[in-house]
């Protein structure tokens, strides 16, 4: 993955955070121990001292350091036992005072071995991108549950020979188990139909899902993201330029990408080009992809040209939605 500079230096502050805090609660642990069971201070005191001597010894060249090493490693186990003892004895677990990391891989370095960055320190990340997902989850109640097939008719649409509501059932369940498989998906989704009719919604209730299970969703209209490929690659101003790159950098490499509003955007030569980039990279690479549009299939053609659209044939399933404008019914 592509990090985000700025999203990254974040997850690694919370990151900080929770050492801060754990070495705060492991503090607090000692303080009451100690203060309660004043032996256990001598012990790790005795411990600490044992740890200074076996350094000494380590790097002196005395014939007998052997033999002393071995004395305080016996005594430290000894040590080690009766503290034990007297931990269990009042009730705490053995380990109770043991350094506390919210992670065990990387002992909340955010490092691994070799310099890897910590599956942590991802998933922090991910969820600061989530974050991003504002202009999404704007509701706060996107969830399938929620998803009111009332308000599609059962009245058999002539040309699809397919009643709204049987539609939308069937888009509701494809969409679950989109979310709920994610990222084992068998197909990208293309949402495809008038306005009102819960594309966004429903891509909303996939986001705060695949979110949730520690994935990274980046959400944008069509028109928003395609300008960014097109400042990314032509703007003077080297901010603006720095910024967009960014954001592309972010579309190309997040788990899902969310492209709403397809064909609202100025339809230029560039912003073609970047609409092929941003497919093709992500299909390539095997990253997901939701798009919504209000175009028919053969609007799409003539938008976009064959070759998007062979793209979207092959490696999209296409959802169709059916029915009246839902804002308009429940404002009705």
């Amino acid at each position: 993955m592509a990090y985000d500079g700025k999203l990254l230096a974040r997850a690694r502050e919370r990151l900080e955070q929770q050492r801060e805090d754990n070495r705060t609660e492991h503090q607090r642990r000692l303080d009451r121990v100690y203060a309660l069971v004043p032996e256990i201070r001598e012990i790790d005191a005795a411990r600490r001292g044992h740890m200074t001597k076996l350094v000494s010894l380590t790097l002196s060249r005395r014939p007998d350091a052997a033999e002393q090493i071995e004395a305080l490693k016996e005594e430290n186990l000894a040590l080690r036992a009766r503290r034990a003892e007297l931990l269990v004895g009042h009730g705490w677990r053995d380990d109770y005072l043991d350094e506390i990391y919210s992670c065990p891989r990387c002992h909340d370095s955010g490092l691994l071995e070799g310099g890897q960055i910590c599956s942590c320190v991802e998933r922090l990340y991910n969820e600061e991108l989530t974050k991003e997902l504002s202009g999404l989850l704007r509701h706060g109640d996107e969830s399938f549950e929620h998803f009111d097939l009332r308000f599609y008719s059962e009245e058999v649409d002539p040309a699809r020979h397919i009643s709204p509501r049987k539609a939308m059932e069937m888009n509701l369940a494809i969409c679950r188990r989109f979310a709920e498989s994610f990222p084992k998906v068998p197909a990208n989704l293309l949402m495809q139909g008038g306005t009102g009719l819960g594309k966004t919604y429903l891509s909303a209730c996939i986001a705060r899902i695949v979110a949730g299970k520690g994935f990274s969703v980046c959400y944008d209209s069509a028109a928003a993201a395609l300008d960014a490929f097109e400042r990314q690659k032509f703007s003077r101003d080297a901010a603006e330029a720095a910024a967009a790159d960014t954001r592309v950098k972010r579309m190309l490499s997040c788990d899902l990408m969310i492209l709403d509003d397809l064909g609202t955007e100025m339809i230029t030569s560039v912003s073609v080009s970047a609409l092929y980039t941003l497919l093709n990279t992500r299909l390539v690479a095997g990253r997901r992809i939701i798009l919504n549009t209000n175009l028919s299939t053969e609007d799409l053609e003539k938008k976009y040209g064959p070759q998007i659209c062979s793209r979207l044939a092959g490696e999209f399933q296409t959802l169709p939605f059916l029915g009246q404008d839902i804002r308009r019914l429940k404002n009705a």
